[in-house]
């Protein structure tokens, strides 16, 4: 995921960054509320892999400076000690290609999918709409490119926006894409329609969550990627539940 011109460099981009920030806020507090600090930031290098004469190097400091710490015969590290001995595991990570960053990103993925589910048989599309109390944002020739659901995904838009890969969004279809993506927390829309346009592989219907107001954009996307867009009302609790017990 290299190419500036591919539409979802911005999206992958955007993830691997929002992966690293939260990997750094994680060592960092870590650390600083840890009742032995030292035990922890040699947990840490030992997570990532790094050994003491590499961290040593690239902190500027010398290995058994760095040994007196972990081994506890210099307490309580400052903030700044802190601060560097953060800045150079990130930095040694993302030298060796960024493998644990790249771990931590996983944890990001998984927590945008809030509910998942398959049904054994196929469900026409009207009625999984009435069953979501569902309302079609545009009808004119939608009954042509209805397909029936055979599964869903509840996906929370922001988290999923900011932190998807290209790759990442095939972990929505579960074992069909004949399945419905639902989003959460969208405020237009826009961004979930672009989303599903600049890949490939396209659900059956996509479903906003309590929206502010759709984007005219997301309509025209919708209607020129041949996907039923619908609008529910639901409260997300109840609409779970509808969804988990449709059979």
């Amino acid at each position: 995921m290299t190419d500036p011109d591919d539409p979802s460099y911005f999206l992958f981009q955007k993830g691997f960054s929002r992966a690293r920030e939260r990997i750094i806020q994680k060592l960092a507090v870590e650390i600083l509320e840890s009742k032995d600090p030292c035990e922890t930031f040699r947990s840490w290098r030992e997570e990532f892999g790094i050994t003491q004469q590499e961290l040593a190097r690239e902190m500027g400091i010398s290995s058994s400076q760095l040994s007196d710490y972990e081994n506890g015969r210099r307490k309580n590290p400052s903030l700044s000690f802190i601060k560097r001995l953060v800045s150079a595991l990130i930095s040694l990570d993302e030298k060796r290609g960024s493998p644990t960053i790249k771990k931590y990103s996983l944890d990001i993925v998984d927590e945008a999918i809030l509910d998942m589910g398959e049904y054994p048989l196929r469900i026409p599309p009207d009625r999984f709409i009435e069953l979501i109390q569902g309302q079609l944002v545009w009808e004119e020739n939608v009954k042509r490119v209805m397909r029936p659901i055979v599964g869903y995904t509840v996906v929370d838009s922001i988290k999923a926006i900011l932190n998807y890969s290209a790759m990442d969004y095939l972990k929505l279809y579960g074992r069909s894409t004949e399945r419905a993506l639902i989003f959460t927390g969208v405020m237009y829309g826009r961004s979930p329609m672009v989303a599903i346009r600049s890949h490939p592989i396209k659900p059956a219907m996509v479903v906003y969550h309590k929206p502010g107001k759709v984007d005219p954009l997301a309509i025209k996307l919708s209607q020129l990627e041949g996907i039923p867009l619908v609008v529910t009302h639901m409260d997300l609790k109840d609409l779970v539940e509808t969804l988990r017990n449709v059979y």
